[in-house]
């Protein structure tokens, strides 16, 4: 079966105002920021974890969105799936691809929006997202694409950072210091099963919300977790940057304070159950 067939080139069901490209610039930079196809190594484990319980069928085409270094797209493609990944994040794109070659599977990765996406309508069996499109600043584009690009009857999935578990309560600690871009919803509301279900309001048949736990776990210190998320982490490594030497110590202090309170291990390394939510839609 080849893969879906991009759109003919078309113009955003809603244009964006300077404003929201200036905004989409900004969080493109965000994500290219650090090393994340070394940081997603580390989350590997929570996304087989993640992938195993999707029950994918070979021959199914699945579209990856926010697919970062790959970490859903891989294993989809080893289980004989039609795998199509986009992210905005050209390098990681990049790195992606190169993997992919060396790996000798056809995955198709390609740079993109997940709030204009440049496909076919109903082209895809599976729409999936973990800690990815959570982060787009229109949320309503979001569903608007995954719904127009997923087949009736078929799946969307997404795993979202829920505000009260540990990822939530990071992205408070970078809050405090750096506030979060003007005019973009907190990313963390697609982890809160309220706002998930308004919207998924309209075209689905069934929306099923679960909370689960990711594991998080580094052959680290706490402080030194800190230090690898400024380095590698696109979110953390601009917070950083945003600030002077005297802020980043305190924004330091802060995040190895919440990383040790939230250690389930010695002082060797450090390990977290980050809590997500669980998105499944059944498309009308």
């Amino acid at each position: 079966m080849d893969m879906p067939t991009k759109n003919s080139p078309r113009e955003s069901s809603v244009p964006l105002s300077a404003e929201m490209k200036a905004l989409k610039s900004r969080l493109k930079t965000m994500w290219m920021s650090g090393d994340y196809g070394h940081f997603a190594k580390y989350l590997e484990p929570g996304a087989l974890e993640f992938f195993r319980e999707l029950n994918i069928s070979p021959g199914e085409q699945v579209l990856d969105v926010a697919c970062g270094a790959g970490q859903l797209s891989f294993p989809a493609a080893l289980a004989g799936c039609h795998v199509t990944g986009i992210d905005i994040a050209t390098n990681l794109i990049a790195q992606a691809q190169s993997r992919a070659q060396a790996e000798g599977l056809k995955i198709s990765f390609e740079e993109g929006d997940a709030e204009d996406l440049p496909y076919d309508d109903a082209a895809f069996d599976l729409v999936i997202s973990l800690i990815g499109a959570m982060f787009a600043p229109r949320p309503e584009q979001v569903v608007n694409e995954f719904l127009r690009v997923c087949r009736p009857g078929g799946r969307i999935i997404m795993g979202n950072w829920t505000p009260g578990g540990f990822v939530g309560q990071m992205f408070k600690v970078h809050g405090k210091h750096v506030p979060p871009p003007a005019g973009m919803p907190a990313p963390v509301l697609w982890g809160d099963e309220e706002t998930v279900r308004k919207r998924f309001h309209d075209g689905i048949n069934d929306l099923q919300l679960t909370r689960k736990i990711y594991p998080m776990k580094y052959p680290f210190s706490p402080s030194e977790t800190v230090e690898f998320f400024r380095t590698c982490y696109g979110p953390s490594n601009r917070a950083f940057s945003a600030l002077d030497p005297g802020q980043q110590a305190a924004l330091r202090s802060d995040l190895e304070q919440l990383w040790s309170l939230h250690n389930l291990t010695g002082d060797d390394g450090t390990e977290v159950k980050a809590e997500y939510l669980e998105v499944t839609a059944i498309r009308a």
